[in-house]
């Protein structure tokens, strides 16, 4: 990627990424500076959805490529990858690139407007942190982009995140990509919707600390151990937390005297000679006396921290200018003793120090306030070790503790060499690492083995390191393993060394008998000493890793136990599901008002107890109507759910499913729509769900109705019909039931007439029942009460071949999909009004006598 002001074109990159003769994307050349400097974000759904976020500058849109999207919440830090410049004319992009080509899929202008760097954007860019306001749609205030990692790597990470001003919002309470999902070019907004609209007026005043609370004037230490992480499984729910990456490299700390500094590494052992360039940008500092924590790393072209890498940079001979040392504690500063200051504040006052003077090489380990799990799957995306979880109002403790937790990727951890094995064919390399660990009273007890994960020369330069540590007896408390352990090799193959060598590897598991599983080796330590190694595990230390939402107001309607889990198979929230039905009202409500509509509630999900509700029964919901008792004689008052008030009502009141009669209230007897449900018998695959309901369509055709189509949200699809309110309900399920029959008798190897599983083991049963007066049918975008929270969306019959599954869109990703619907499918839908006459002639059906209703 060209930098600002270099010679080479912006846009070459751009050109040779694309075949314009395909791709309607504009090809685009470098512009003209305007008057003022424009910004776009295009919602790109390729093959992972993401956000494509460009600034105008020096007449190029500088890109970052951001899977999340943009956050309101200061503490939600998100992801942006630094991608290749585009052409201003790409900022009105809007269209579909097609298969094969880069970036296949399509894109939609989720925002655009002006913005203003802070400072000079250029030297802002340089040094890897550019602060700006926007001024768009949907986007509006101060923003913060910041590179992650030291420049020049394929794929650059940066981090995108809101300053905190009058238009930050918690996440909890607006999240602007769910929130406002559509194009603004469809859908412009208006001023009553756009994100800073309500927001509070009069800036937050920039708080000014007059000092350190809790710090206590001392001579600083000679020594200081470092604070060392336990390895959990969860994060406990009291508390606030933040989370920095697993940087994969060695934990050293700095000491500053007199202004000059020494690297000690966790063992104690001074490493200043080694890194003379760190030293020396450590002392540029201005820092009179300090003790600094953090970790030393070397990125790979990838911009990823690399042990190995850093390894290479410590057996060269260079100056290890390639280490990077990302400092994350400050527990002594010039004077004062800052262990009993709360994590928050050490942390506060380094990154301003480093904000002022840090270098190219001495950085600021960010942090991010966000959920763990989404932090935690990002770094796993990304290659990375895991992240660590440090609690904000804890003291700094030179020990290991756990208000710093690990929360890895993969297992992985150190293990003592004890011994190894030759290659069958005599190279002069090991075969295998015999590993081990110290158990609690400090024996060594036997953990398994690793032969993958070093080339030749790694393996050859092993063998040489642990010939000269041979000693003639396993140096296990126990002994020797048994037979077949090591490798498949027979017993009394084995070489065994003193166990002074140190190995890092990753492993997929323990088994039952302590043993590790499926290990690669990832490389030898140096930095700790063997008698410290012991078998890590992982503390259950809190429930599901997601912070509390409280009681949030979404549209108005206050939440509560908004981070209550409904689905454990997707980890979707309560929350979750109040916002998806709030941000489809717009699609929903027609399919929803005017008829009667029954309700599905899980009160503890979709994997406890389910109802369904009918009537009011007492249990009120704002904005639901009670509709005309007389409507069904004999029974309760009807509900219906006309506005998003109810809608969003019903969501709170934990209503998973809305389900509605085939006939609007004001004709109740008299149904507007047929439905045949296309449902799956055990052994059924999907294609023959597919050609199904094209076989149910082909008849109809024939039978002169048009029908559409939707998704069922579970495992099969919905034809829908249409229909003149003129027959009543028996009329209709009757003629429904005599299609189903036809098709049965036509191609019995493909349909059954009758319900139950065993009638249709490998068929299909095309349900009718849906049809009488009654029943009722999952409404067209209502979610499933089913794991994965599906939802039924409408599709045309052309994309019916794309289909994967009746559940192939859920709560979490359904508005996604609709906010790139260039088209309703269903738009002839509403105004079809269908005779049934004709259609009931064809069949030979005679409809039955006519019923009276009881009064």
């Amino acid at each position: 990627m060209a930098a600002p002001g270099s010679s080479s074109d912006p846009l070459a990159r751009y050109w040779s990424k694309r075949d314009f003769s395909i791709t309607s994307e504009p090809r685009g050349q470098k512009g003209k500076a305007g008057k003022s400097l424009s910004f776009v974000i295009q919602k790109h759904a390729a093959s992972r959805l993401h956000y494509d976020f460009r600034l105008e500058l020096d007449g190029v849109l500088l890109s970052w490529a951001v899977p999340k999207g943009p956050s309101y919440d200061p503490a939600d830090k998100r992801m942006a990858i630094h991608v290749e410049d585009h052409p201003l004319s790409y900022g009105s992009f809007e269209g579909t690139i097609p298969p094969k080509q880069y970036g296949a899929g399509t894109v939609i202008v989720w925002d655009n407007g002006t913005w203003e760097p802070v400072g000079d954007p250029r030297e802002s860019l340089a040094k890897g942190k550019l602060v700006f306001h926007l001024h768009g749609q949907k986007m509006a205030g101060l923003w913060e982009l910041v590179k992650i990692a030291k420049g020049g790597e394929k794929q650059e990470p940066w981090i995108l995140f809101k300053k905190r001003d009058e238009f930050a919002r918690p996440k909890a309470e607006f999240d602007v990509v769910t929130a406002l999902p559509d194009s603004v070019i469809a859908k412009p907004l208006k001023p009553s919707a756009k994100a800073g609209a309500g927001n509070k007026t009069s800036k937050a005043s920039e708080r000014q600390d007059s000092g350190v609370p809790g710090a206590v004037k001392a001579p600083m230490p000679d020594k200081m151990t470092p604070q060392l992480a336990t390895l959990a499984t969860g994060v406990p729910a009291d508390g606030q937390w933040a989370y920095e990456i697993k940087f994969d490299g060695y934990r050293v700390m700095t000491r500053i005297k007199n202004g000059k500094a020494s690297i000690i590494t966790r063992g104690g052992h001074d490493w200043s000679a080694k890194m003379k360039t760190l030293i020396h940008e450590l002392e540029q500092l201005g820092v009179e006396s300090a003790w600094l924590d953090g970790e030393i790393v070397v990125m790979d072209e990838g911009g990823m921290p690399s042990f190995n890498a850093l390894q290479q940079a410590f057996d060269s001979r260079a100056t290890n200018a390639d280490i990077t040392y990302f400092l994350f504690d400050v527990p002594y500063f010039e004077g004062y003793d800052l262990r009993g200051v709360d994590l928050l504040s050490r942390r506060k006052l380094l990154k301003a120090l480093l904000d002022e003077r840090g270098t190219d090489h001495v950085r600021y380990s960010a942090d991010f306030e966000a959920d763990p799990a989404s932090i935690l799957s990002s770094a796993c995306r990304m290659n990375l070790e895991g992240v660590i979880a440090k609690r904000t109002d804890a003291p700094y403790v030179s020990r290991r503790t756990e208000t710093w937790l690990k929360l890895k990727c993969k297992q992985r951890q150190e293990f003592v060499v004890c011994g190894y094995t030759d290659r069958s064919d005599g190279s002069p390399q090991i075969g295998s690492l015999l590993l081990g660990v110290h158990a609690p009273g400090g024996e060594l007890v036997s953990v398994g083995s690793v032969g993958t994960g070093w080339d030749s020369s790694e393996a050859t330069s092993l063998k040489r390191k642990l010939s000269k540590l041979e000693i003639p007896k396993p140096p296990f408390a126990a002994g020797a393993a048994k037979p077949g352990r090591w490798s498949r090799r027979p017993a009394g193959s084995e070489r065994w060394v003193e166990p002074r060598l140190v190995a890092e590897v990753s492993f997929a598991e323990w088994t039952p008998d302590g043993q590790i599983r499926h290990a690669t080796y990832v490389a030898l330590r140096s930095d700790k000493p063997a008698k410290t190694i012991v078998r890590e595990t992982a503390k259950q230390l809190g429930a599901a890793p997601v912070r509390s939402a409280g009681k949030t107001a979404v549209g108005g309607i206050k939440v509560s136990n908004a981070d209550r889990i409904i689905d454990p198979s997707s980890k979707l929230t309560k929350l979750d599901l109040v916002r998806y039905y709030e941000s489809v009202a717009d699609w929903i409500l027609p399919h929803l008002k005017g008829r009667p509509c029954s309700l599905v509630r899980g009160p503890t999900g979709v994997t406890g107890e389910l109802f369904f509700q009918k009537h009011d029964d007492k249990i009120s919901i704002p904005g639901m109507k009670n509709l005309d008792p007389d409507l069904w004689p004999g029974h309760g008052a009807l509900l219906e759910v006309g506005t998003a008030q109810a809608l969003a009502s019903a969501a709170q009141m934990n209503v998973i499913e809305f389900h509605t009669w085939n006939s609007l209230a004001r004709n109740i007897d008299k149904p507007d729509r047929m439905i045949f449900d296309i449902d799956p018998g055990e052994g059924t695959h999907w294609q023959q769900v597919q050609e199904g309901a094209t076989l149910v369509r082909t008849i109809l055709s024939e039978l002169g109705l048009a029908s559409w189509l939707k998704t069922s949200g579970g495992k099969g699809l919905h034809v829908v019909v249409p229909l003149a309110p003129r027959f009543d309900y028996d009329t209709v399920k009757g003629f429904s039931q005599a299609v189903v029959q036809h098709l049965a008798r036509t191609i019995p190897s493909r349909f059954v007439a009758k319900s139950g599983p065993s009638n249709r083991v490998g068929k299909l049963f095309v349900d009718y029942l849906r049809n009488g007066h009654g029943a009722t049918t999952a409404a067209a975008f209502s979610a499933r009460a089913r794991p994965g929270l599906g939802v039924s969306i409408p599709v045309s019959w052309d994309d019916l071949a794309k289909l994967k599954s009746g559940a192939q869109w859920t709560i979490a990703t359904a508005r996604e999909h609709l906010s790139f619907q260039t088209e309703d499918p269903w738009a002839g839908y509403w105004k079809a009004k269908q005779p049934l006459g004709g259609a009931m002639k064809m069949l030979g059906f005679v409809a039955p006598p006519a019923r009276k209703r009881k009064a």
